[in-house]
């Protein structure tokens, strides 16, 4: 765990923010902070934390499992499925959370090994 997983954790973690409804430019959609909740899901950090040249540790789930949560070294906060998106930095990246603000998608024509979109 990076320090700025470990801070994020330390005041946030535990947190389930159940949002619903239209959003600003997406639906709101609960999310839970609970590294936990991404368990065996290693091998989908590591390689797109490589594939954008980061360290992505875990930090939930959104949508009751269908996303994973993962945050950077530099308090990045990124949506992590077979394809990659950033909510931003912290704080920015909760209120984006919150108020279904869309991430923005990364590298959209990259695919790591095993993860086929």
């Amino acid at each position: 765990m990076h320090d700025a997983a470990e801070a994020f954790l330390q005041e946030f973690g535990g947190l389930t923010v159940n949002v619903s409804g239209p959003g600003i430019s997406c639906a709101r959609t609960p999310f839970e902070l609970d590294p936990e909740l991404a368990w065996g899901e290693d091998d989908r950090f590591t390689e797109w934390g490589e594939a954008i040249g980061r360290h992505l540790y875990p930090l939930g789930e959104l949508d009751h499992g269908r996303f994973f949560l993962g945050i950077d070294e530099e308090g990045v906060i990124y949506l992590v499925e077979t394809w990659i998106a950033s909510f931003g930095a912290v704080p920015h990246a909760m209120e984006n959370l919150v108020l279904g603000v869309a991430p923005r998608r990364i590298d959209e024509g990259y695919e790591p090994a095993g993860h086929p979109s």
